[in-house]
């Protein structure tokens, strides 16, 4: 398979995310049963990320290349233009390669006229590099990488912190693990990964976290494939620890996690406390991702995959008993964890946030009326928009009489944020996350 294949087969993967029409969550199975060569997937994946997190500039200097915008149906060579700007930007690979195997690559589309346009574009981006790139950074949007909703979005809610976020969305996030302390300590399992050649540190905050000073794959983590350890960022594990103070009280409490896929937080409950869970997701397929979880881990749960919103629940699953212990992991925006998953920065439109703020407004009502006189609901999201959170939980706060803020006011990481604890993404270190721990009166 020659190179410009990966670039065609990149380019494949990218036209229905650049349709907003998909998004890259798919990418490693479909890359696995490829023809692309194990040894080429790493790049064809640089490739994917690196066009959606640098996409507002990429096309703004795409805009200025090409005589006339390209049609709709040519998205695929739109695709490769962008992939062939994004090499010469931000990859080691040789200018005169980045040229000709992303124009060669037209081919693979049946589409030989391309080459030339794509050529042509390339070569005189080489050429005017500098001025082109001036020209397109005054506008912020395409500065900052981030469409420009967006950009007003995070200026109006944080308006000290709207380009540390945008910086901290446009690095790649550090891989970060959590120990399973039914099998390993955190300071044993920081020196299997000395012996082991990996560098790394105990997270600031997450009690089981460890950050990797370079991602690796997982079959080079010591004990992964035995449920030793597993990869979560240090946002998600404060789950866990918000939760503490409740659970570890019993072994007996009866636990729900409501929006349960792909599982991370479900293993980390188990592995933290003695507790009857019920692991509940909309998606069947990714519940399949729970229970795979789970089996590494040598942990049991209940599954069920139901839809838990007020507007089409179906409680069939749910035996009647009220829950001790809710965990709401909201369907959110992701606009706190760009970083992992660039292709946000496509698939996500204005039009969703007030569409998802009332999805996530159904779904408190509707487990809040399955939450036991005394018990606790935890309230999370990957988001840093007010209105998916804090404005979010004084609605709720205001319109449910039973309802009573417990979220501590002593926590060393986050910043209040109304009745909640806001995370902003930091570059070197955990992603955006919002939580709030509510109490219902007895």
């Amino acid at each position: 398979m020659n190179p410009g294949d990966t670039r065609a087969f990149a380019a494949q993967l990218l036209v229905p995310v650049l349709n907003g029409k998909g998004s890259l969550s798919s990418l490693d199975a479909d890359l696995a049963s490829s023809v692309i060569k194990e040894r080429d997937r790493g790049f064809v994946k640089a490739l994917c990320f690196g066009v959606c997190r640098t996409h507002p500039r990429l096309e703004a200097l795409a805009n200025q290349l090409l005589r006339e915008p390209l049609k709709a149906r040519d998205t695929d060579i739109q695709a490769l233009l962008l992939i062939g700007l994004y090499q010469i930007l931000h990859m080691r690979v040789p200018p005169h390669a980045a040229v000709s195997e992303t124009a060669g690559a037209a081919r693979a589309f049946g589409k030989g006229w391309a080459t030339k346009v794509i050529n042509g574009c390339l070569r005189r981006f080489q050429r005017e590099s500098v001025a082109l790139q001036g020209k397109v950074d005054r506008d912020a949007p395409v500065a900052l990488w981030h469409p420009a909703w967006m950009l007003l979005e995070f200026r109006d809610a944080w308006p000290d912190n709207w380009r540390a976020i945008c910086e901290a969305n446009n690095e790649p996030g550090p891989m970060t693990l959590r120990v399973n302390r039914r099998r390993v300590t955190r300071e044993d399992y920081l020196q299997r990964l000395t012996t082991a050649g990996l560098a790394a540190s105990p997270c600031a905050v997450a009690e089981d976290g460890i950050q990797l000073e370079s991602p690796c794959d997982v079959t080079q983590l010591p004990g992964f494939a035995e449920g030793d350890i597993s990869v979560q960022d240090e946002s998600a594990q404060l789950c866990a620890d918000l939760l503490a103070p409740v659970l570890t009280d019993s072994n007996d409490k009866r636990v729900l996690d409501a929006c349960s896929a792909p599982g991370g937080k479900t293993a980390h409950l188990l592995e933290r406390f003695d507790a009857r869970l019920t692991a509940l997701d909309v998606d069947a397929t990714r519940l399949k991702r729970v229970a795979t979880t789970l089996q590494r881990l040598h942990l049991d749960a209940t599954l069920h995959a139901a839809d838990a919103s007020a507007a089409s629940a179906d409680d069939s699953w749910w035996d009647g008993e009220p829950f001790d212990v809710i965990l709401l992991d909201a369907p959110c925006s992701g606009t706190g964890v760009i970083r992992r998953h660039p292709d946000i920065k496509l698939a996500r439109r204005h039009s969703d946030i007030a569409e998802l703020a009332a999805l996530q407004g159904r779904l408190l009502a509707s487990l809040w009326a399955k939450l036991a006189p005394g018990g606790t609901l935890l309230y999370a999201t990957c988001s840093v928009l007010p209105v998916e959170n804090a404005t979010q939980i004084e609605r709720f706060l205001a319109r449910t009489p039973d309802a009573v803020a417990d979220t501590p006011s002593d926590l060393s990481w986050g910043r209040p944020a109304g009745q909640g604890q806001q995370l902003l993404p930091a570059a070197t270190g955990h992603d955006g996350f919002f939580y709030a721990r509510l109490r219902k009166q007895a």
